[in-house]
């Protein structure tokens, strides 16, 4: 038996020792690409900065309106700082519209008390499809406050979507998700583009930055620490390579084909062009964007998908291994059914470098990723064990490898802090580069399994069930955690039935933000 074992190791080593050596040197070669782009993206970004006057933007009738959707289910904990925070935000034409999913808690009731809302007879146009019914729409009875509810029947988030969609009324649409904390200036900063290229933009996303360590008051980040948890340290490292040097990169590439589900803006004409968002998928962000761009290459038309340079939303990530493994293995399910959806645009000469460079990538070192990462290394490991492997090759060879990892994690630091520098204490950006250090023993290995896991499911076709999710609140101070722990439902993406969450007590105007899913972590 071990002979036959043997055999196989030593010709699986002949046949993949070419392509694994081909295939490290393209992925870390494309990397490298997207390092410099995003360097010099982020470069722009700041020269820029020091010439655009938000002040003067904040107040000037020209920076075309925004209406951000805010879906809700279960949501009372945090619904009405959540509001107040997203009205407060700095921008001369935004009203917010919150829709309530079916909620059976005391969501609607909190804002109900709150802004004093009162039913109006409204239509609500049908410009993109829904599918449940809308109950009734609210507004505060002060005629001022640019607030509008819609209640409507449980039917998931993407409906929700598509409802407040409908019942916009600004020439942009920002979809927010409720339990996301957005800088003051968010909404300046992320309309940015479609003020200085007002033709071309159709779609624009922001950073999305982890919001575990930070202190909260008033729905504003006026602290921002580290977590206290290594699996949440290892994730702010995580979404800084992913937003400050991937989608910036892309950006500048001209490839962006992703914007988070947690804060993106949108031209409205171009939603409703497209349908809104797909009740059927699970990646339904990533696939908005692969439907506007096959729209507008199909069309002809010159436009422009973008990224902003600049911390703007945060968001609490998990901090249990069993919820952050539903959230990954969801996400590589939701990327692998995209992927297979729009499989007919990779290497088609129609749809530009979208479909011949920046499809196969996501293919190639994206989706594939996980498997022949973890298939490296059990045949690594198997060779080893039966002493086929030159230990010293073996063990530069993982040392470049996963050397190299580190460096792109330091660099997105690098770049955080020489451009942004929002860890004050050298105590939090020394535990974030440790933790850049750690993802590649044992982290990396579990998140991959968990990918590999969820593309399966994906590829068999398994329903998608979503389970229970544990919430954790926002911290009260730098580096604490929150005491309040309790479960909610995720919705089965597959029914769009949302489930009751446990009750918690409502926010007053001056309260913490309260317990939060993190059901829709984002990048």
């Amino acid at each position: 038996m071990i002979e036959v074992l043997r055999w196989v190791v030593e010709r699986a080593l002949a046949a993949c020792d070419g392509p694994i050596l081909v295939y490290f040197l393209l992925i870390n070669t494309s990397y490298l690409v997207l390092m410099i782009a995003a360097s010099v993206d982020l470069a722009s970004h700041l020269r820029r900065r020091t010439w655009v006057d938000r002040d003067a933007a904040a107040a000037s009738p020209m920076v075309p309106g925004v209406s951000l959707i805010v879906p809700a289910y279960n949501e009372q904990s945090g619904i009405v700082s959540s509001v107040e925070s997203l009205l407060s935000l700095r921008h001369p034409r935004h009203e917010v519209i919150v829709v309530d999913d079916g909620s059976t808690d005391d969501t609607f009731a909190a804002l109900v008390r709150r802004f004093e809302l009162v039913g109006v007879d409204r239509e609500i146009a049908a410009d993109v499809p829904v599918q449940a019914d809308i109950l009734g729409v609210y507004v505060p009875d002060d005629g001022r406050t640019r607030l509008t509810v819609v209640r409507k029947a449980n039917s998931g988030k993407t409906d929700a979507v598509n409802t407040g969609i409908n019942a916009s009324t600004q020439q942009l649409v920002a979809i927010v998700d409720a339990d996301s904390v957005l800088d003051p200036d968010a909404l300046i900063a992320v309309t940015e583009p479609f003020v200085v290229d007002p033709v071309r933009t159709v779609a624009t996303g922001g950073v999305i930055r982890a919001a575990n360590g930070c202190t909260i008051l008033d729905g504003r980040v006026v602290g921002v620490s580290a977590p206290r948890q290594w699996l949440a340290r290892i994730q702010v490292v995580e979404y800084l390579r992913a937003f400050l040097m991937g989608r910036s990169g892309w950006s500048r590439l001209n490839g962006l084909i992703l914007i988070s589900g947690a804060f993106g803006v949108f031209r409205r004409d171009v939603l409703v062009d497209i349908g809104g968002l797909d009740h059927g998928s699970l990646g339904e962000d990533f696939e908005l964007v692969m439907r506007i761009h096959r729209l507008f290459k199909e069309r002809g038309e010159d436009y422009r998908v973008s990224f902003v340079s600049e911390p703007v939303c945060w968001t609490e990530v998990p901090v249990t291994r069993a919820v952050l493994r539903r959230q990954r293995m969801r996400w590589h399910r939701g990327l692998w059914e995209v992927l297979w959806k729009y499989r007919g645009m990779v290497l088609n000469p129609r749809y530009g470098r979208i479909g011949m460079v920046v499809l196969p990538w996501f293919w190639l070192f994206e989706l594939a990723a996980p498997a022949l990462e973890l298939g490296g290394l059990v045949l690594v490991l198997a060779a080893f064990a039966l002493g086929l492997l030159d230990t010293t090759y073996a063990v530069l060879f993982m040392a470049v490898a996963y050397g190299y990892a580190a460096v792109i994690n330091l660099s997105a630091l690098a770049i955080e802090e020489l451009t942004f520098h929002r860890y004050p204490r050298w105590k939090d950006l020394a535990i974030c580069m440790v933790a850049s250090l750690l993802e590649n023993f044992g982290y990396r290995q579990m998140t991959a399994l968990w990918r590999c896991q969820g593309a399966w499911d994906g590829i068999r076709g398994a329903k998608a069930v979503w389970g229970t999710m544990t919430r954790t609140g926002f911290h009260l101070t730098p580096g604490r955690d929150a005491a309040e722990r309790h479960s909610a439902t995720e919705p089965d993406p597959t029914t769009g039935a949302d489930a009751a969450a446990g009750p918690d007590a409502a926010a007053g105007p001056q309260a913490e933000r309260g317990a939060r899913s993190t059901r829709e972590a984002a990048a």
